[in-house]
């Protein structure tokens, strides 16, 4: 299998995480192939404009005229390195909680941590006098956040989950995740303030996600309401229908939900899960939540 064929087979698979990072990828590629034209062409001043028309502004004068950017920033980066560090740190994260959560809530972390992380940043830049100055000209970008977001919520669901650092030291994930959010908090006061108020704001939304959305509430089931109609806009239908002696004929059993686990019981072993770890369920507890997650 080739090269090529490999990331045509992963994408085919449905993964949130792997289709994160192809959109990051295709996204910074565009505008890096666009930067080359247009330095040829000295036009480097038009590309940057196109390119702010995406960004997350500060400003709330600015903000208002680009709302979109709350979203739209966090598919932005300003550099090779900039976008390499975030989507190994999504790839090695992401695809744990890909494991053990599914789609559906890599992608409700991805984007809370991206849009809690823009909040904070747009939060702190409009109450705080140091940033007075800046204001008018600031802006953000990048993955981080969202990423973050993924950091946090791996760590505070399985926060005694060991990985192996530069593949020589041992290291529990709730232990890199403090790490992390310390480096952002003690780091304010530097060049890339924004930048490191936004992942604090990631960093909170994804300790908040596993913490307390699984819960029952008008809020939780906004965020998981519009995941699924999202979800399912994108999700091929299966043609195949099934019925059974005896069902009833208006609800027709498809391939879709033969052996699907019970949504309740889901968002119970969940809940059970934010209050005491993953590593308190039961083994058919974790084997339900397993097939759920590849749903």
């Amino acid at each position: 299998m080739s090269f090529f064929d490999d990331i045509k087979y992963k994408l085919a698979q449905n993964n949130a995480v792997v289709k994160l990072i192809a959109l990051n990828v295709a996204v910074y590629l565009v505008f890096a192939i666009a930067h080359l034209l247009f330095w040829l062409f000295q036009a480097t001043d038009i590309l940057d404009s196109v390119q702010k028309l995406f960004v997350l502004y500060a400003s709330p004068t600015n903000f208002i005229t680009h709302p979109w950017g709350l979203v739209t920033y966090m598919f932005l980066h300003s550099g090779f390195f900039h976008i390499l560090f975030n989507m190994l740190w999504m790839y090695w994260l992401g695809m744990l909680l890909h494991e053990y959560l599914g789609n559906a809530r890599v992608y409700q972390i991805y984007f809370l941590g991206g849009i809690g992380g823009g909040l904070l940043y747009l939060l702190f830049y409009n109450v705080f006098p140091v940033f007075k100055d800046a204001l008018p000209d600031s802006y953000a970008l990048g993955a981080s956040a969202g990423v973050l977001a993924m950091v946090t919520a791996a760590a505070t669901l399985l926060p005694q989950y060991t990985v192996m650092l530069f593949g020589v030291f041992a290291v529990q994930l709730r232990y890199i995740a403090i790490f992390s959010v310390l480096i952002d908090l003690l780091n304010i006061p530097s060049s890339n303030a924004g930048g490191r108020i936004a992942h604090l704001g990631g960093a909170l939304a994804g300790y908040l996600f596993i913490k307390y959305l699984y819960t029952n509430n008008a809020f939780t089931n906004a965020v998981h309401s519009v995941s699924s109609f999202f979800g399912n806009i994108f999700k091929p239908k299966s043609k195949l229908t099934i019925h059974h002696k005896g069902e009833s004929k208006n609800r027709p059993i498809t391939a879709n939900n033969i052996n699907k686990p019970n949504q309740a019981d889901i968002d119970a072993i969940l809940d059970k899960i934010s209050k005491s770890g993953y590593e308190s369920l039961s083994k058919s507890e974790k084997e339900l939540l397993f097939k759920a997650s590849k749903d």
